[in-house]
């Protein structure tokens, strides 16, 4: 029983340090390029606990299974005509209902509905909850940055006001007010901008397995076992951790590519691991001491980071190659679509799965499930010529 409980610790330590890197990339890109992050949370989405700073709220979930950031505006689609008036007339109310904003706009209930949802996804205003006896739709909390009131008085106008969630407040410009929330929004930037967000936490994900690599290979260093039998502690220079950095990235790639070819797509599901086996591999490592546990981090943040690169939704592959073909078409992909491909990848995804944990079992069972994971990174670093 403490055996289990040490893997699912070490497993949940694990995955939580990769999938927050992962997703402290998507944030920080979408930060950088002014795109509003409504949540950042670790776990599966559901209900949360946390604080919010910046207009996020970070916090966990009770599932920590993987983790998210909530990147407002990438629903899928064209957006709804009706966003600038519905926010108008939801802000100077501060709180209404569906039917509310279908009258003072002048349209139907299911475009007023659409609009309204829409506007929640662009973090604008939040949605009903579990409380509201109808569904019920509040303008966003807005609290000035210090930076926002030190410009307003130094342009000589007043400073910003703050309100609160649901506080109505006055719309003078409802096309300003309109622009400014676009502004803020993940569709609303050009293709190299929302490919940048989208593989930014893939190109973290492999920054930081590099930077493990040379900590450990080149200022902690590793003991590597002689043909004489002799136990010798190494390093090598930044410049050889790096080359075999990239050369275990290429074996991975190589290895994932490998699911796309029917002649080694069976094998390359076999030599994979579902999260059981990341557990019991994550306890291994952690009883072999700090240094093996960091390169075991370090190679399955190689692996997180390679596969989201498939080009399979709902993945960041997935979500970049729709870029592309929206790019190079100058079509919008619809969000029924969209939701296809998803559930589609999914389904793909849910049969690995079940698949890997299958074995993962039989080879827990066995006894035969350590093969020779922690060795090679090492043994190849420690065996190649300088720079090779």
């Amino acid at each position: 029983m403490l055996n289990v409980i040490l893997m699912i610790l070490y497993c949940t330590i694990v995955l939580g340090i990769l999938v927050v890197i992962h997703e402290g990339g998507h944030y920080l890109a979408s930060r950088a390029f002014g795109v509003r992050v409504t949540e950042f949370m670790l776990g599966m989405p559901g209900p949360n606990i946390g604080f919010k700073k910046w207009g996020t709220k970070f916090g966990v979930t009770p599932i920590l299974l993987g983790g998210y950031a909530r990147v407002c505006g990438m629903e899928p689609g064209e957006m709804s005509p009706h966003l600038e008036p519905a926010l108008a007339a939801l802000y100077r109310r501060g709180t209404a209902n569906m039917e509310d904003i279908a009258r003072d706009c002048g349209i139907p209930d299911e475009d007023a509905l659409k609009a309204l949802d829409e506007l929640v996804d662009w973090g604008s205003c939040t949605g009903p909850t579990k409380k509201d006896e109808y569904n019920t739709y509040r303008a966003a909390e807005v609290i000035p940055s210090k930076k926002q009131i030190r410009a307003a008085l130094e342009a000589g106008k007043p400073a910003p006001e703050r309100y609160a969630e649901g506080q109505a407040r006055p719309v003078e410009d409802a096309h300003a007010l309109f622009e400014s929330e676009y502004r803020q929004q993940y569709r609303s930037l050009p293709f190299w901008k929302r490919s940048v967000i989208l593989l930014a936490g893939i190109a973290v994900n492999l920054l930081f397995a590099m930077l493990v690599f040379v900590v450990l290979f080149s200022v902690i260093g590793f003991n590597v076992r002689m043909q004489s039998g002799e136990v010798t502690h190494m390093t090598v220079d930044p410049g050889r951790a790096i080359v075999a950095g990239f050369t275990y990235i290429g074996m991975v790639v190589q290895a994932v590519a490998g699911l796309f070819n029917p002649a080694t797509a069976a094998q390359t599901v076999s030599d994979s691991s579902s999260v059981v086996g990341i557990a019991v591999m994550s306890k291994q490592f952690a009883d072999a001491g700090l240094v093996p546990f960091m390169q075991f981090m370090a190679m399955i943040s190689v692996s997180l980071g390679i596969m989201n690169l498939l080009p399979i939704p709902p993945l960041d592959g997935g979500r970049f190659v729709i870029e592309v073909f929206q790019k190079l078409s100058k079509k919008v992909v619809s969000m029924r679509a969209m939701n296809a491909m998803s559930a589609a990848g999914m389904a793909l995804f849910l049969m690995f799965f079940l698949v890997m944990v299958n074995q993962d079992v039989q080879r827990i069972i066995s006894g035969t499930f350590f093969g020779q994971l922690g060795a090679p990174f090492s043994s190849r670093i420690s065996h190649k010529p300088a720079g090779a």
